[in-house]
């Protein structure tokens, strides 16, 4: 496993106030020489697939998703003048009564795809920095969850209150915030319309918005007047979300606190910044949340309240005024307009739709015929092309001839909760599950509970085997036929589907010419997590015997749509559950980062350029339409 450490920058830093974070970069994979021949589809065909190749021991260049920000041309760069908010921002992160907790957490991070080239892109960086903190966030509160289970956390260790503040202040430490070595006025480099994220504090270390609760972020502009820099308007404020286009926002101050009585707002700091804005018709990004209430899948939890927060984009403040509130006293009311020429957020249209079986360009009802927990529908506003005809399969279907046997089982009766106990859980070293069903980090391989254990089907660690959790749909795109969205949003480490379809011996598989599209290599990636003794003999015996592959042609799921990108949102972790042969796991497909609604869901294929090879022996080229600024041109 590729290691990204610095021991140098920790070495500078104190050892008795620290959490120290290694950070490891999952390499991705060789590609396989694959001879394939047959004929190939055209650019306008439907969807472009090929074999798909992942963990193996050639190391790939890292890559994550680059794209410019649309808004360059309106952004404005300026130095931060308000000397107080350094010291304000170091408070808000030191005074969060949070426990250090000692040691060192490693943190492995998806794989990005191996054409990085413009590591100091915007775009790049920012997206780093977020799977980075969400990484963290996850590893701390899988270190939580361990001390918590069954009553065993000691008084001695306090248990960590903010792990947001805890993963943020680790991020800090690394050096990895971007866009806060000065304050921005307008669109912020490498963020993009759209973006979501799950903590106030993701904003603030990628130069959203500076402050961890006020709602207004102001800076002070053609001398010494303030105007507005960013608002996040949440519900808190009860602020108008249902127009896309027009806001209206609450001013802050004048309510009423511990032994306070409410007051007017008075026109000063957040209010007189709005208020100025108007005068000189800067541009304010705004950020809105939303909070959704979500049913735990464990019977022994309750259900929580979410937030989610979206970048919005520019607005304009157009007027303000003065009305009663609430309380009797006086608020101050300012109106923004959204500056056109911005794209739309997702959440208007999957409002429109209202998740409904009205939804505009609907073809197909269900494409997995009642086989999933709930339908997923084929969507094609372009032409009138259906999806290709192939027999929905939810498990992987494997040769007569295979012999497989089912591993033992855990005896963890009430769900795998102890890793210490949980035999399953100890060939990864810990439960590689999140209580929210979260995958904590990438591994080589991933046990979960299987057939033979006595825990149920609601066990955290079967997380993989409990089916599709987000409304999937497909749907028809401009140049790489059909495509998967999700009308949901999906939060980093969360599951989204397996790669079915036929499990084929590699010479089986190079014999079925013309289906290379839907191919997804499994042949040499194998790599135990367990650190037996016997593990490097084992993994010199597979490579000699060869591998497998899993063909989707005729059989397979809702994976077998998925795209490939140069900069992908998703990647592929083995899994084994069901039988104990680590030749063939099973392939899930994760989130490596957020992704909102409507945003189309890709992998990495992991083909080599020129190591593609036809029956005759000659290199296969195939171009590449992902639109990444990533994009290498080419497929294989």
């Amino acid at each position: 496993m590729a290691n990204s450490y610095d021991p140098s920058s920790i070495k500078e830093r104190p050892v008795c106030n620290l959490m120290e974070i290694i950070v490891h970069q999952n390499d991705g994979s060789k590609a396989k020489k694959r001879k394939s021949s047959g004929k190939e589809k055209s650019r306008s065909g439907s969807e472009i697939k090929r074999s798909r190749n992942i963990l193996s021991s050639k190391r790939a260049k890292k890559s994550v998703a680059v794209r410019k920000n649309r808004d360059e041309d309106v952004y404005d760069s300026i130095m931060r003048e308000d000397g107080d908010f350094a010291a304000e921002h170091a408070a808000q992160i030191e005074d969060s009564s949070v426990s250090r907790v000692p040691g060192k957490i490693e943190v492995t991070l998806p794989p990005y795809g191996p054409n990085t080239s413009s590591s100091h892109d915007m775009r790049n960086r920012v997206r780093e920095t977020l799977r980075l903190f969400q990484a963290i966030c996850r590893k701390i509160l899988q270190g939580e969850e361990a001390r918590s289970r069954g009553g065993e956390l000691s008084k001695s260790k306090k248990k960590t209150k903010r792990i947001d503040l805890e993963a943020a202040k680790i991020v800090k430490e690394r050096g990895k915030e971007v866009n806060t070595d000065k304050q921005i006025l307008g669109a912020v480099p490498g963020v993009e319309v759209g973006d979501e994220f799950q903590y106030r504090v993701e904003l603030a270390i990628v130069g959203i918005h500076r402050l961890y609760q006020a709602g207004i972020d102001y800076m002070k502009y053609k001398g010494d007047e303030i105007v507005a820099a960013s608002i996040v308007a949440s519900g808190g404020y009860a602020d108008e979300l249902d127009n896309s286009d027009v806001l209206i926002y609450s001013g802050q101050g004048g309510l009423s606190g511990k032994d306070k009585q409410p007051e007017d707002q008075k026109l000063e700091r957040g209010n007189l910044a709005l208020k100025n804005s108007i005068k000189f018709g800067n541009f304010v990004r705004v950020v809105r949340g939303s909070k959704e209430t979500k049913a735990s899948e464990s019977a022994d939890a309750r259900a929580k309240t979410v937030m989610t927060y979206v970048y919005d984009g520019l607005y304009t403040v157009e007027r303000y005024w003065q009305e009663e509130g609430a309380h009797g006293k006086l608020v101050f009311k300012f109106e923004l307009r959204r500056s056109p020429g911005q794209p739309e957020l997702a959440w208007k249209e999957v409002k429109k739709s209202d998740k409904s079986r009205t939804r505009e360009g609907l073809c197909v009802d269900d494409i997995s015929e009642g086989k999933e927990p709930m339908p997923i529908w084929a969507v094609n506003t372009l032409d009138d092309e259906k999806p290709p005809p192939f027999t929905y399969v939810t498990r992987m279907i494997y040769p007569d001839s295979f012999n497989l046997s089912l591993p033992k089982g855990c005896d963890c009766k009430n769900g795998c909760l102890d890793a210490r106990r949980c035999l399953c859980a100890a060939k990864n070293g810990e439960i590689p599950y999140n209580f929210n069903g979260a995958i904590v980090e990438v591994k080589p391989l991933v046990y979960e509970c299987g057939p033979s254990c006595k825990c149920p089907p609601s066990c955290y660690n079967r997380v993989s085997q409990q089916g599709i959790k987000f409304q999937l749909e497909i749907f028809k795109t401009e140049s790489r036929g059909w495509g998967v969205r999700s009308l949901d949003s999906i939060t980093s480490g969360s599951f989204i589907c397996e790669y079915t379809g036929e499990l084929l011996q590699d010479r089986e598989a190079e014999r079925r010419t013309g289906n290379d599209e839907y191919l997804f290599d499994i042949g040499q990636n194998y790599n135990d997590c367990s650190h037996r003794p016997d593990a490097e003999a084992n993994s010199n015996n597979l490579t000699e015997d060869g591998g497998f592959t899993i063909d989707a042609a005729y059989c397979g799921n809702v994976g077998r749509f998925i795209n490939h990108s140069c900069s992908p949102n998703l990647y592929a972790q083995n899994v084994l559950y069901d039988h104990e042969n680590k030749r063939m796991p099973h392939i899930m497909l994760f989130a490596a980062e957020n992704i909102p609604p409507l945003k189309e869901l890709t992998y990495h294929y992991n083909y080599a350029i020129d190591q593609v090879y036809d029956s005759n022996g000659k290199i296969k080229m195939k171009m590449c339409y992902c639109g990444s600024s990533e994009c290498t041109g080419r497929m294989y």
